[in-house]
């Protein structure tokens, strides 16, 4: 095999990525959420709100990137070509599972839009944030395709 540069190793040594289970993933990602509001989230026990809205974004974001590793894990909504809108999960999601799409909704008003870009600041509207999406998870473990063993 001809290199072209130097520096070029063939791709066939490089060490495959490995991949975590989805369920795993997600969680990870909720507990990574957690972290962010615990450790710089600054608590307000009087008012029952947090003082920065850059935080809470984050967590929101988090949470949300947690419920679209299982809505992708198992409706598979990401190999479609081009940009995916939330239309794309609500219609995958609506045609297996009503009970998941009402969820899905909350997920996006309260996760992507209140949370993550409106960064709102109630403790008791982020806490529900944390449970729906746990709710997801758990309902998408269920439904989740048996991956083999490694």
């Amino acid at each position: 095999m001809q290199r072209l540069f130097k520096n070029d190793r063939p791709m066939s040594k490089t060490k495959p990525e490995i991949v975590a289970h989805p369920v795993e993933e997600a969680r990870r990602y909720v507990d990574n959420a957690r972290d962010v509001l615990q450790k710089h989230g600054k608590y307000d026990a009087e008012t029952n709100h947090y003082d920065d809205r850059k935080y809470v974004r984050a967590a929101g974001h988090y949470l949300w990137n947690g419920v679209l590793i299982m809505l992708n894990a198992v409706f598979h909504v990401n190999e479609k070509k081009g940009r995916i809108s939330i239309d794309d999960y609500r219609l995958a999601v609506g045609r297996r599972d009503r009970k998941l799409l009402v969820l899905v909704n909350d997920a996006y008003d309260l996760l992507h839009l209140n949370m993550g870009y409106d960064g709102i600041l109630d403790k008791a509207i982020c806490d529900r944030g944390f449970q729906i999406t746990t709710e997801i998870i758990n309902r998408c473990a269920v439904m989740m395709p048996i991956l083999p063993a490694a």
